[in-house]
């Protein structure tokens, strides 16, 4: 029931608050963990196939592990406090993962900008959502982009982290 609990409110906290920009945000702090834990295994290990194979799996288990590591840590730390700062603890850690509403804000821009008619501006915000180059993309293209990008994304920032949350807890 506690886990329900803290995943519900965690997503109901993303779906009314989203992402602040201020927040340090996880993934963020992850990204700078991988990139310099690859310089240091791009140091250390053979620039071969296999040892490149060897250090990429050296970082996946580097990166689980201190992630998961860090964030039991946090919250038996809490736990150790108080009860109610755990739980605390835990919702804010489900608000974070959950990526509903930022989906949702960054593609409504999109579409609010293509209904305006500013389709250089609109190439500009689907540009921060997508890999691909963007200016020559015409209307219904910028459009067709910013559904792909909802629907990927859906997937890695809304229904993964829900399942992972369900099997593994914050």
């Amino acid at each position: 029931m506690w886990l329900v609990a803290v995943i519900s409110i965690g997503f109901l906290t993303d779906c009314l608050i989203g992402d602040p920009v201020w927040l340090p945000h996880p993934v963020r702090l992850i990204g700078g963990m991988i990139s310099a834990l690859e310089r240091i295994c791009r140091s250390v290990f053979p620039k071969t196939p296999a040892g490149e194979r060897v250090a990429g799996a050296a970082m996946a288990v580097c990166v689980l592990v201190l992630t998961a590591g860090g964030t039991s840590a946090a919250l038996w730390a809490a736990a150790q406090i108080n009860r109610c700062l755990a739980f605390a603890l835990a919702c804010i850690l489900c608000w974070q993962v959950i990526a509903a509403k930022c989906l949702k804000t960054e593609a409504m821009k999109v579409q609010c900008t293509l209904e305006k008619g500013d389709l250089s501006e609109a190439r500009r915000q689907i540009s921060m959502l997508v890999g691909r180059d963007t200016q020559r993309l015409d209307a219904a293209q910028v459009a067709k982009a910013a559904v792909e990008t909802v629907a990927e994304n859906t997937g890695d920032g809304v229904v993964a982290p829900l399942l992972w949350l369900m099997v593994g807890g914050p």
